[in-house]
């Protein structure tokens, strides 16, 4: 008896403590909002396609699409976009990027931040002014910061600068190539656009130098974030852009809320008409399946989309698909004249086979899907896993003991 008690306060505990997250304006965990993370089709935004352009490049093809993904994703980021979807793709022959970028509002910026190529070198000035590429580029900077200075001649205020910091390399670089143009002006380019031209005034040691020249602050922000994340390894251009109104995604939300709720209600009275008092505990046990599912997506957190929730409906049929078969099993052994307590527990016993295989099938499954595919179908694939082990919790853990709990109680009086 002490057991269940235990078991039924740890239910009645994961259950609260699901319904609390589950919340609209659920707890601020570890400084992190705790919320559901809408995709494109949901929350609408932009999705950009890009061809790499290979043409230049000796590289394996795969290993420049990878590292161009990887520059894309921290460029993004800086976006402040929730959940973008990065993933390489062909294009016919060609390698490509797709971006999704949901509830991005500011596409411009959003495919100047993506495209940029942040090129930087410097140039000597030769004797007929022509200017000299050197061997010193934005590969010797190892950080880039944007700053203000107030003494730069010819400003009547603070003045946006960008402060280099170079390798060890790169500053032995630097001390020549000042060594060599004092009183001569030294160019640095950006994507083959001049953003600075000064006269060497003394040769400069200590792998430092200053970006002038620069409009705002916003500018060069955007400028020494390019130079830090360095240069996308082969260009891209941008072949196809699709925006997402987020109307589209309300209704999508609202039709795919409405199609939920008829489904659970008309479970939970199928359950109730057919099964009467397990009925009931399925129906919690149920609802606290679904609070606890809705949790995870909020804590992991799970990237939710049509597909998604159309995984998430699905395992609620796997969790009611359990409660069925043990119910069944459970009224068998009853027709054998046992104790209903015993007849739970041979019920539970002689149901986990079918349960699990049917569950590690559809598990197979699901991790085939995952792997396999990318975008929408990957997030069902995530969706229907993650619903299909809480489902085995749910069923197997919370139905059982809140009857062991009601049963023994009911049969000690």
């Amino acid at each position: 008896m002490r057991k269940n008690l235990v078991n039924f306060i740890i239910v009645l505990v994961i259950a609260a403590a699901a319904f609390v997250v589950v919340l609209p304006k659920g707890p601020d965990l570890f400084k992190k909002e705790t919320k559901v993370r809408l995709g494109l089709d949901l929350q609408g935004g932009v999705q950009l396609m890009y061809k790499i352009d290979l043409s230049k490049s000796d590289r394996v093809a795969t290993e420049v699409q990878t590292e161009t993904i990887d520059l894309i994703r921290r460029r993004v980021d800086d976006l402040g976009v929730s959940e973008p979807q990065i993933q390489g793709t062909k294009i016919g022959q060609d390698y490509g990027i797709l971006v999704e970028l949901p509830g991005i509002k500011d596409i411009e910026q959003a495919k100047s931040l993506i495209g940029k190529t942040a090129q930087l070198k410097f140039y000597e000035v030769g004797a007929n002014n022509e200017p000299i590429e050197t061997d010193l580029t934005g590969s010797d900077v190892t950080k880039a910061q944007a700053g203000t200075d107030s003494n730069q001649s010819g400003f009547s205020a603070v003045s946006p600068v960008i402060y280099l910091e170079f390798s060890q390399d790169g500053a032995k670089k630097f001390k020549e190539i000042t060594k060599r143009n004092i009183g001569k002006p030294i160019i640095t380019m950006l994507d083959d656009k001049i953003v600075n031209s000064a006269t060497v005034q003394t040769e400069i040691d200590g792998g430092k130098a200053q970006i002038q020249g620069i409009k705002t602050l916003k500018e060069a922000k955007e400028t020494a974030q390019m130079i830090n994340e360095g240069a996308l390894p082969a260009p891209i251009s941008l072949i196809q852009e699709n925006e997402i109104g987020a109307s589209l995604g309300r209704d999508a939300i609202e039709k795919s809320l409405i199609a939920g709720m008829i489904g659970l209600i008309l479970v939970a009275i199928f359950m109730i008409v057919y099964y009467r008092g397990l009925g009931l505990v399925a129906v919690a046990g149920l609802a606290i399946y679904t609070a606890i599912i809705i949790a995870l997506f909020k804590l992991i957190p799970v990237t939710m989309t049509l597909s998604g929730i159309a995984g998430f409906i699905f395992s609620i049929g796997a969790a009611v698909d359990a409660n069925i078969l043990v119910f069944e099993r459970f009224k068998e052994e009853k027709r054998k004249n046992q104790t209903a307590q015993q007849a739970l527990e041979n019920g539970f016993s002689r149901s986990w086979p079918s349960i699990r295989d049917s569950n590690i099938a559809s598990l197979i499954t699901a991790g085939i899907l995952f792997y396999i595919s990318s975008g929408i179908v990957k997030g069902f694939a995530v969706t229907l896993a993650l619903g299909i082990f809480v489902s085995l919790f749910t069923a197997i853990f919370v139905t059982r003991t809140i009857l062991r709990f009601f049963i023994k109680n009911k049969e000690d009086k």
